[in-house]
Order: structure tokens, then sequence, then C-alpha cells
């Protein structure tokens, strides 16, 4: 893929197709064209791609009058301007034989190739996708889901030839549909040229998208600027003279060219900074090429001699580059007569990285020139690629690289009302629903990916139509934040886990506290607010729930923060410095605390068995069975240790763990499967020890039962099974080094 040659400039401006001339002959525009850089037995596969496409599309007419095959041979035409390699002009020829006739991607393998096929293949996927909403921001963003879902840069450049020659043909439509297309075209379209460097084409289609939109203005800045190019022409030539005299009268080697703004950028410029015709300066400027980089600035002084410089109007990209790599240096003159000229001064290699329209080309003139380097180094390495292309016809190496994401750090899809949001790569559903509001995030529950439901923890992919499914009672859960990645999702779903832990945190608190009063012989409606004010004070705080908080999370100890509330009066202090304390009260847990209490992974207790609490710092209390071997490490810190006990109607379900040992045969996972499911309980995980050629196999679950009965209910149906060999419930986490059921390491 080439730079665009700018002797091609003018046929790209005019529909290329010639309907009399067959496009297989020898002196047709086409063939004339490939001669200039292709072998003859590459013409002659593009000689057979056209006649397969002629005859797919044959009785077939544009609503032009022509016979279709001219739409696909004049996009050919505008890719052989480009010097394309071969593979994409049989693409162009055969763009539409998939969409438009009975010929399947599957037969264009077949015939020409895998390659060929994939190219058509993705034209014909682009052609599918429709843009609707008109916003700024949802037109940059379709621009760049097109870039995304095109892995091979060749079916944009195939789609953007197709789009300039739907343009130059574009009379043969209705008024209002040509206004839609024109409007498309320049939102997305013309955009995408520019950034891959392709100006003429880029140009073309901005012109002509802004004849069909602005009809009027078009003709009268037309017919302005060739009045402005008869009045001047004899100016623009004495100027040029000049500078090349001036030149080389200081030794100076170098090119010197003229040139002119297309229309549509003469009518920005006159919208964007309101400035009529006669003060856009630049409509001529002047190009001068040296050797190297210090002749730029003896080319700059040798030319200021010459005329003088307008102060404001110079910018030295040379000694201070844009942060995209752009080298040049830019002046503006007053010319003969005071005409400002503008002159642009670069060396060949500078010359070279901005006329390919490398990045750094279109990205200091864009509206979102903030990207990484990363991406600035990746459009870079393309637009050589460009360079490379036009200067070899051996493309193997070329296309090796060009499967290439232009956009690697992002995704784009689609919410249901069709507004497409960007998205970085490997983004979940979660990450989705946070994206569109906050609270669709804490309550989302489900998602459907293309109309099919998926887990939230899916990763999005380009085009992705994405619906998330809201529940009323739900809540964020803290495993999300093993796979969100964006911030916007982690921030809610931490700011709403802390506020939901410090709620729990300090209803749980507040029984600790209350416990450690009633301990004191003291009720806990006997502490007046003014105590309580005064406790705050003394503490530092702001409302007496930071202290029923820290409480909870262990971070003050319950008994120490009663002591004090009683010691904030002296007949407190006197009362109860008499009294004998007795014992702390046994905290009741309903299993219903939330993130306030939580159950030992090491233990995994569950109602019927003797537990204890444990008052963590920052985990609030933590609750273990009497025998867990957790215990005997912390009973060097007794205070830190409560009394608790189930409450005898606990609704909810609790983990634990199970050994199963079973006959190594087909369908046993099947059968226990459905035992436990039989038994009302759920799986949580299942893992399966490597297997190493014994009849007998380990089998772990994490399962979910209401209590210890239950959990023998679940045995006993579960030994019941043939071939279950032995059944145990273990404790700490379930075969670390086991398999899955598919043979991979499983964990939830």
């Amino acid at each position: 893929m080439p730079k665009p040659a700018t002797n091609h400039k003018a046929e790209l401006s005019k529909p290329t197709s010639e309907p009399l001339l067959p496009a297989d002959s020898e002196d047709s525009a086409l063939t004339v064209r490939l001669k200039h850089y292709l072998k003859p037995q590459d013409i002659a596969q593009v000689w057979e791609a056209y006649r397969y496409a002629f005859q797919a599309h044959e009785g077939v007419v544009r609503k032009t009058g022509e016979p279709y095959i001219t739409h696909p041979v004049s996009v050919a035409c505008i890719l052989a301007d480009l010097h394309m390699d071969v593979p994409t002009i049989l693409a162009a020829l055969l763009h539409d034989v998939v969409e438009d006739t009975l010929i399947t991607t599957v037969d264009i393998k077949e015939k020409f190739g895998q390659q060929v096929a994939e190219l058509v293949d993705g034209v014909t996927k682009l052609d599918k996708i429709e843009f609707q909403s008109a916003s700024q921001a949802q037109a940059e963003n379709f621009r760049k889901m097109l870039l995304a879902m095109s892995q091979d840069v060749r079916v944009i450049l195939v789609k953007l030839a197709d789009r300039l020659h739907n343009m130059q043909t574009l009379d043969a439509m209705r008024p209002e549909k040509q206004k839609l297309i024109a409007k498309e075209t320049l939102d997305i379209y013309a955009p995408i040229a520019n950034r891959l460097g392709l100006n003429a084409i880029y140009q073309a289609l901005e012109d002509l998208s802004f004849q069909y939109l602005y009809p009027m203005r078009f003709n009268a800045i037309s017919k302005a600027i060739m009045a402005a190019r008869g009045n001047r022409k004899e100016v623009v030539s004495k100027i040029l003279d000049s500078i090349k005299q001036q030149l080389g009268t200081f030794n100076i080697e170098a090119e010197v060219s003229g040139r002119e703004k297309h229309l549509y950028s003469v009518y920005k410029k006159m919208t964007s900074k309101a400035t009529p015709f006669s003060q856009v300066y630049d409509i001529y400027g002047f190009r001068v090429v040296v050797k190297d980089l210090p002749t730029c600035y003896l080319a700059l002084g040798a030319l200021h001699a010459l005329y003088k410089p307008i102060p404001s109007k110079f910018k030295d990209y040379i000694a201070i580059p844009k942060a995209n790599g752009y080298q040049s240096l830019h002046t503006t003159l007053f010319g003969p007569f005071g005409t400002p000229i503008e002159v642009q001064i670069r060396s060949t290699e500078m010359h070279n990285i901005a006329d390919a329209g490398v990045a750094a080309h279109w990205l200091y003139k864009a509206s979102d020139a903030q990207l990484t380097a990363l991406q600035q180094q990746t459009h870079q390495w393309l637009q050589r690629l460009l360079d490379i292309q036009s200067e070899s016809a051996d493309s193997l190496d070329f296309l090796e690289h060009l499967k290439i994401d232009l956009f690697p750090d992002e995704v784009y899809v689609f919410t249901p009302k069709g507004t497409i949001l960007a998205l970085p790569k490997r983004a979940t559903a979660v990450d989705f629903a946070y994206a569109v509001h906050s609270d669709i995030g804490n309550s989302c529950v489900a998602v459907r990916i293309n109309h099919e439901l998926a887990p939230l923890r899916s990763e999005l992919h380009n085009g992705d139509h994405v619906e998330i499914i809201t529940g009323s009672l739900a809540k964020p859960n803290p495993a999300w934040l093993n796979y969100v990645i964006t911030g916007r999702a982690r921030a809610h779903i931490r700011h709403f886990l802390k506020s939901q832990q410090s709620t729990e945190s300090a209803h749980l608190g507040e029984r600790m506290l209350n416990q450690a009063l009633r301990a004191l012989q003291v009720e806990p409606n006997q502490i007046s607010d003014a105590h309580w004010q005064k406790l705050i004070r003394d503490y530092g705080v702001k409302k007496k729930s930071e202290i029923l908080t820290d409480i909870g999370l262990g971070k003050r100890q319950n008994v120490m923060v009663a002591h004090q509330l009683l010691a904030l009066t002296d007949d407190h202090l006197e009362k109860h410095t008499k009294l004998p304390a007795t014992s702390l009260d046994t905290i009741t847990i309903r299993g219903t605390e939330g993130m306030a209490v939580q159950f030992a992974p090491c233990c995994r207790p569950i109602p019927g068995d003797p537990i204890l609490g444990f008052i963590n710092k920052d985990k609030g209390l933590v609750i273990h069975t009497h025998d867990c071997p957790s215990v005997r490490k912390f009973k060097l810190d007794p205070d830190k240790w409560l009394d608790v006990e189930w409450e005898p109607e606990s609704t909810r379900l609790f983990k634990t763990n199970l050994n199963l040992t079973v006959a190594n045969q087909p369908g046993m996972l099947a059968k226990i499967a459905s035992g436990i499911a039989d038994a009302g309980s759920n799986i949580d995980n299942v893992s399966v020890e490597e297997a190493d050629g014994s009849a007998y196999a380990n089998l772990y679950f994490t399962v979910q039962v209401k209590n210890r009965i239950h959990l023998a209910e679940l045995m006993r149906s579960l030994r019941k099974i043939p071939d279950v060999v032995r059944i145990n419930r273990t404790k700490g986490n379930v075969a670390p080094t086991g398999r899955g059921a598919s043979g991979k390491a499983t964990s939830q």
C-alpha cells in the first residue's frame, strides 16, 4: 500500500469507469494502470477476476444506467492508482458479488484463494453496519469500530475506494439520499482516508460530500477560487520563480512546489474562523524540500531575506516537533503586492514521513490528538508499510504484517438503542454496565450478548450488541473486582462494597458494644447522647456510626469502648468500679450479616458446628470452627476472640467441602452431580484428581448446604450411589492441585 501519488489526484476526482472498453483489454483504464507496477501473470489474474465478476453481475444496471460491472472496475482503478497488490485488486472487482449475487465466499476461496475471500468477506461485513447517530462522538467511535473490525487494512482501502466511486456517481440518487450518503461520507469515510494518509481520496471525498451537502456554498467557493486562480496565476508563477532564484543565490538545492487548498478545506477555514474568502491567505502555499535539517534553516533565512515574515505566523516544528513526530518549518510571508504566502520548509526525510500520510500528518490537526505513544507508533509503522509497498512489487513481507488492529487497546460495542460505546480491550459485561450508568452496574444480574444470554464476566468484542438485565434487589458482587478492568467499574464496585461493609459493620459493632455494656451491667439505652458526643470528640471522628463500624471491623475493642463510655461521668465510674463485671454474652450469628461477618475458608463452618469468632482488623468478625487449625495460631491473642453461636432458624446456604473416592468409570461425575441436586444442594466448585491409570478417582466438591443435618442427609444419599467407595467432609481449599472436569485447574 503506497502513498497516493500526486499525479493521480485529478483522476480520483472524477469517475474512472469506461463501460465501452472491456477492463481486460490492453488499452482499458485498469490495464494501463496495472502495467505500471504489476507483472503480466498478475494482470492475467486480474482479467480472470474481471470476467468472473462480469458474469456474476451480467444484466444488472446501476442507477446511472451503466452496466453494474463499471462500478467494481472503477473501484479497482482507484486502488491501482495506489499501486495496491493483486489480492486487493481482485477483491475490488469481486467486492459486491457475495452481497448481490448467489456466489459465496466459499466459491471465491476455491477460485481465487483464502486471502481474496477474506478481503471480500471483510468488505461485505462492513457494508452491513449502519451508522445511525448524528453526534460527532458517535461518528468517531463508528470510524474506530470500522477500523478495529478490519483486521486487514486492505478491507478498509477497498471500502474507501468503493465509497469514492459511489460519491463520484451520486448524481443518479434522489436528493434526500444524496445528502444522507454525503453526510455519512464526510463524518465517517473521509476522516478514515485522512488517517490512513490517503490524501487524494480524502480530499476527493470531502469535496464531493461538500458539493452535495451544500451545493450553493460549493458553487460560490468554486467560482471564487477559479477567479482567484485566474487573478493570481501570474503572481503565483512570479513567487515560485523568485523563491527558486533566491535559494539558488544562496547555493541551496531544493525542490519547490506550489499547492492549492481543496474546496472543503477552504470552507472549513472560513467557517471555523469566521474569515471571508479574501482573507484565506493559504489558498496557495509553497513547499520547499531540501537535503537535510541544517539546510532547512538556511532556506528559512534566505526566504526571510526575500520577503518579510509575519511574526505571529512562524512555527518551528523541527526544534519542537509535534508529539507525533511531525517536523517542518511553517512561515507566512508578505509576498509581492502585499499578498500573504504560506511556506513549509522541510528535509527530504521529513517530507517522506509527512507526505506519506503518516500519523504525524493528521494527528496534530485532529481534535482527538491525545493518543497513546503506542497508538502513534502503530500508525507510523502502518505508513512506513505504505512506503515499502509503493517501492516494491514483492509484497510477501508486507502482507505478513498487515493483519493488524489499528486500535489494539479498544473495543466498540452497541447498546440496545444502537449507541456505540468504546471500552478497553478485554472489557467485560460488567464494565459495559457501569459505562452505561452506575445504577445499571450496581443492579446487573445477567447479560445478553448478540441476543444470547452470557455470563457477566464475558469479554466483549468489536460489534457486539450488549443488553444488561437488572434486578431490583441485586447488588455488586465482590468477585466482580477479579475481572473488571475499567477504573469506572472498579471505583463504583469498591464504593458500593465499602458503603455496604460500613453499614453492616456498624450493625455488628453495635451488637458487640451492647454485649460489652451488658457484661458491665449497663443497658445500652442508659448511655445518653451527651456521653456519645463526648466520646466522638475524644476519638476525633464525625459521628457515632464511625465508632461502631470500627468495632465491627476489629479496629477498636468493644470492651474498651464500653469502659470509655462509662468513664465519661464520675457517677458511672464510681458505680462500675464497685460492681463485679460479668462475662460477655454470646453473639448470635444469623448468616445474613453480609460482609461484616465472614466464614473462614480454612474450615468452612456451617450451622450446627461449634464455632468461635475472631476479630480481624479490616475484615471484621471471622467465624471458625472450634477444631480449626487456625484457632491454635490466634489463641495467643485471647482479647480478639468472641463467643458466638448460630441462630436456630438460619435460612441461607453455607459452603462446605466434600471428598469422594469413586470407581473410575464414565458417567460417575454426572451421577454424583444429579445426587447433589436431588438432595437440594448446589455445587459451587468441582475438581478431579489427576488421572494415573488407577481404578479409582478422587472427586472434590464445594457444595452449599443449610446446616449439618442437611449435610448428613446429602452424604447419606451420595453413599447410596453405586461405585461411591468413600465420602467425607474436608477442611480447607478443595483439591488445590486437582483438575476440573474439563481437564483444567478450576477455582471459584
